[in-house]
């Protein structure tokens, strides 16, 4: 403590301390989104003369950054190819019948693909194939879901590509001074914490993974029948007008909860049962996507959403080239925190929301009012063209297929041998992985693979501003002596504790802070003061960084912990400690065996 103390001296490190302080509020808050967190506190540092521009803004010029730019692309070459089809047809195919079964091979041939990809376009494009597995079996999604979310976790930390988290601790560890990391420096610590986590989600006991499908109604028996909530009126020529909910077998024909009633400025609350509807009534509905397409289809009730769409009709959305799909709001998504109303959402995007679904959350408010989260399904209509634009969309996900969304499947053994010469080219010869992803972004876009619009699509800026300015912390605390002086208070806290276990607390407390803020943002401030103790631990630097890099990307105890488990959360109807009981497990086995490996790995001198 006196370390730190004597640092805080210095009043730069101590506005820098003020500035993390001030980051690390916003980051668990999330009052402001990641990305302009990183960008504030880059404009603090550079105002009050922490860091130079020059200092401040070598993140963004960084090799690692560039090379996750470049990466953005060459992914989504391959998702328009179709090189997951093989994937989805084996999940499809009546070889997987099992929960087990599908476990495995989720573990076992699908995480090493997280190792190359990122791991968010993978759950998108296998999510809906899932569900479908589902439906066929009679399975609740609940069984499945959170498995292919932590398959992917774990294949994310095979090689340096897998995520961007990998990519950001190379970059602190070039401006440590330590040189970056090459494309497998932690490969062989990877693979066994891989298999380890793999032979978990297939051995771990089936009551971990709760039957969220079966609750009451019997809604998760269908990939689409998950409670969305809508708003509806009653039309001048319904059979409803004049007849009392009860009386009209409303919710048992349909399946529908009434869960609101509004007339003019009042509203009215269940029970509802003996209220006798009129024209012009507003009802708040919890419905299944295909009781609430039937419902419109009978001409008993109108869609709110129509406003004044003139001839808009769900059961002609088909013939006129309408589609009838669901979205996600991923995390980070810029539609959160705004109402649909205020967003402008049909203007903008060109598409009708129709309903919302939350978890297992109720939306109790008008839709058009509702504040959208992260996590949210949005069921939307719109044309062919509108939806394709969605797919380019890094606020919403597509969680339906298109027929025709893969255009260039024809160039798939050409997007697929692109991308295999992107990883032998650095391997085998001395041009460095930042210049081997810029020659595939180069050779993808010039085979046809994927047209230059489309490449500043998929380049997901928010990503790019919140890495580029993370990595101003690291040149902050470095500069300041902050560093120094956190990391003399944590050797004082660490006295007497073997390697082993100074290992473990860094990595225990690594992945606490990863559960309530961004995984980039825990390294940024980590990275830099758990280096400092490499020489009271006697290990090289490295080791340290990847302590921290692996307990930054074991996220399996919060549905928040990371993007794919919130992707995953809705769909499978979780419930929040739904991801702790699943995961806890897992991270014990991750807090045990990733010390033991770096150990091994680097050994202690």
């Amino acid at each position: 403590m006196a370390e730190l103390i004597g640092a805080l001296h210095d009043p730069e490190a101590l506005i820098t301390l003020a500035v993390l302080l001030l980051a690390v509020g916003l980051f668990i808050s999330g009052a402001l989104a990641p990305e302009l967190t990183g960008l504030l506190s880059l404009g603090l540092l550079i105002a009050t003369g922490v860091l130079t521009p020059p200092e401040a803004l070598a993140g963004f010029g960084s090799p690692a950054l560039i090379t996750l730019m470049g990466l953005f692309p060459v992914s989504a070459a391959l998702f328009k190819s179709g090189a997951l089809d093989r994937l989805r047809a084996l999940i499809a195919s009546d070889r997987i019948r099992s929960p087990r079964r599908l476990i495995a091979l989720m573990a076992f041939v699908i995480a090493p693909v997280s190792g190359i990809v990122p791991n968010t376009p993978v759950v998108a494009s296998l999510l809906p194939v899932m569900e479908n597995w589902c439906h066929r079996r009679g399975i609740s999604p609940s069984r499945v879901l959170l498995p292919l979310s932590f398959s992917t976790v774990l294949g994310g930390t095979l090689t340096l590509l897998g995520s961007s988290v990998n990519l950001l601790v190379s970059d602190i560890s070039q401006q440590l001074g330590y040189g970056s990391l090459e494309l497998f420096s932690f490969t062989l610590i990877s693979v066994p914490i891989w298999l380890a986590g793999a032979a978990y989600l297939v051995l771990a006991p089936r009551m971990l993974l709760p039957d969220r499908g079966r609750d009451g109604d019997e809604l998760g028996l269908s990939p689409r029948s998950s409670g969305y909530c809508t708003e509806v009126t009653i039309p001048l020529n319904s059979e409803l007008v004049g007849v009392s909910l009860h009386n009209s077998r409303l919710q048992r024909r349909f399946d529908v909860d009434v869960l609101e009633l509004q007339r003019g400025d009042e509203r009215l609350l269940p029970p509802l049962a003996d209220r006798k509807l009129r024209a012009g009534d507003h009802l708040l509905l919890r419905v299944t996507r295909e009781d609430l397409l039937r419902l419109q289809q009978d001409h008993t009730i109108q869609l709110t959403t129509q406003g004044r769409n003139a001839g808009f009709n769900l059961d002609q959305g088909e013939a006129s080239g309408q589609r009838t799909v669901e979205v996600l709001l991923p995390a980070g998504s810029t539609l959160a925190g705004a109402s649909l109303r205020e967003l402008r959402f049909r203007q903008r995007h060109n598409a009708t929301v129709l309903a919302l679904r939350r978890g297992q959350e109720t939306v109790q408010e008008r839709l058009g009012q509702a504040v959208l989260r992260e996590g949210d399904v949005l069921l939307l209509q719109a044309p062919l063209d509108s939806i394709r634009g969605l797919q380019a969309s890094n606020d919403l996900l597509v969680l339906d297929r298109l027929e025709d969304d893969l255009p260039t499947v024809r160039r798939k053994p050409l997007v697929v041998s692109i991308a295999v010469l992107m990883l032998l080219l650095p391997t085998l010869t001395p041009v460095p992985l930042v210049g081997s992803v810029l020659l595939a972004t180069v050779a993808v876009v010039a085979s046809g693979c994927l047209r230059p619009g489309e490449l500043q699509r998929a380049i997901r800026l928010d990503v790019i501003l919140l890495l580029g300015s993370l990595s101003s912390f690291s040149a902050a605390l470095k500069t300041t002596g902050l560093a120094d002086g956190l990391a003399g208070g944590l050797e004082r806290l660490l006295e007497g504790w073997s390697t082993y276990g100074s290992l473990v607390l860094i990595f225990v407390g690594t992945t606490l802070l990863t559960q309530v803020m961004s995984n980039a943002a825990s390294v940024a401030l980590l990275a830099p003061v758990a280096v400092q103790l490499a020489p009271t631990l006697a290990l090289p630097p490295t080791a340290l960084l990847i302590t921290v890099l692996f307990g930054a990307s074991q996220s399996f105890l919060t549905p928040v912990g990371y993007q794919t488990n919130l992707m995953v959360f809705g769909p499978g109807r979780y419930r929040f400690l739904d991801v702790t009981r699943y995961g806890l497990g897992l991270t014990l086995i991750m807090t045990v065996l990733v010390p033991a490996l770096i150990l091994w790995r680097y050994g202690a001198s």
